[in-house]
Formats: structure tokens, C-alpha cells, sequence
């Protein structure tokens, strides 16, 4: 987070124009409210990775109702995406039985934050960055080599996060119990859904 607490110094004051990629509103809660306080922030819902079309639904419907809760409808500007499957499954192909956090995983963040630069790149914002970071189960490094890598090629600046830490992971269940969010189970893909019913069929016949 050093690198980004130098970004927000050195903006001295100004508020530059960041597009934040969303993986899920209860992962957007603690980095909204962080960066609204030095960026005027637009949300980009792109997840097409989120199996099936319903829980697609209710995690955007979840994210637009913490907007909402959070007060901040009139600032805080949510670009939805289509539910365009067939990208996720073409980029990942081939990639099906790899593990939780493997190769699979990162082939899906780099499609994610491509879209999410492209279009900030399009619209004229300052940086981009991805809520993907507060999850103690992804690999912050690894998202933010991908983000400046991607950042490079289309020609906009990444903005380097590590929002699980200075008790990101925590005030995200704190706000998300206030607010009465919902909470998924799984990460969001199919793959990773037939992993958690194999694990609780597996514990049901311990």
C-alpha cells in the first residue's frame, strides 16, 4: 500500500479519475470507502466469469444496493457490463482442472482487468484498479504484475493496491453486516462452485 499512499500524496489534493473494477459488492465495500476519499471513483461490473446467469445477477444487484447503502448513488457512477460467458470460457479453455488459484485464475483476472483498462483508457480516466485484491485468497502480487503490465500495453496507469491489508478484509465484513449484504460461497466460476460441492459432499460422508 506504500506505493499507493505516494499516488495520493503526490495527487496533492486533486481527486484523479479511477475506474475500479468490482468482483463482488461485499470485496468493493472497504475499497469504496477508502477511495472515495482521493479518487473520484466510477465502479466497472465485468465478470463473466460468475456461474450461473441468477448469481451474476444478484452479486451486481448487491453491489448496486451497497452503492446505495453506502450513500453514495449520486457520486459514485456503476458501468454493468453484459453477461458475456463465452469470453471466460474461451479465455480459460483447456484450463478446466487446474486448481483453485492456478493458471485458470490468473487467465481470468487478466481478462477482467484488460476489459476494465480498455475502457478506462476509452473514457479518459487517470488509473484503474480491481477490488480482487482484498481477498486473502487471491494473489495480490500476481494481480498487480498483470494490472502494470496491462497498463503499459493500453497506454493507462494501474493503480497498486493490497486492500486486505490495514484491515480491509475485516471492515469489508463489517460493512457488509451492516448493511445487510449478501454474501457468496464460492468465488464466482463454475469450476470453482463444483469445488465447494465436492468438498461439502466429501465432508457430509466423513
Amino acid at each position: 500500500m506504500r506505493e499507493l499512499d505516494g499516488i495520493i500524496k503526490n495527487a496533492g489534493g486533486s481527486r484523479p479519475k479511477l475506474l475500479l473494477h468490482s468482483c463482488c459488492g461485499p470485496c468493493s465495500s472497504s475499497c469504496i470507502e477508502f477511495l472515495t476519499e482521493y479518487f473520484d471513483v466510477s465502479i466497472l461490473w465485468y465478470n463473466p466469469n460468475i456461474y450461473p446467469l441468477e448469481e451474476y445477477n444478484k452479486r451486481f444487484d448487491t453491489l448496486r444496493e451497497l452503492v446505495e447503502k453506502m450513500g453514495l448513488a449520486d457520486k459514485v457512477k456503476i458501468l454493468g457490463a453484459p453477461y458475456r460467458s463465452e469470453e471466460y470460457y474461451n479465455a480459460v479453455k483447456g484450463l478446466e482442472n487446474e486448481p483453485e488459484g492456478g493458471a485458470r485464475c490468473a487467465k481470468c483476472f487478466r481478462l477482467r482487468l484488460m476489459e476494465t483498462a480498455e475502457i478506462a483508457k476509452r473514457q479518459g480516466f487517470d488509473y484503474f484498479c480491481s477490488t480482487l485484491t482484498l481477498s486473502r485468497h487471491k494473489d495480490a502480487v500476481l494481480i498487480n504484475s498483470l494490472g502494470e503490465d496491462i497498463g503499459k500495453a493500453v497506454g493507462v496507469k494501474w493503480l497498486p493496491s493490497d486492500f486486505k491489508k490495514r484491515n480491509g478484509e475485516n471492515r469489508s465484513i463489517e460493512l457488509c453486516q451492516m448493511y445487510g449484504l449478501y454474501r457468496q460461497l464460492y468465488c464466482g466460476c463454475e469450476f470453482s462452485l463444483r469445488s465447494r460441492e465436492e468438498h461439502e459432499g466429501n465432508n457430509s460422508r466423513s
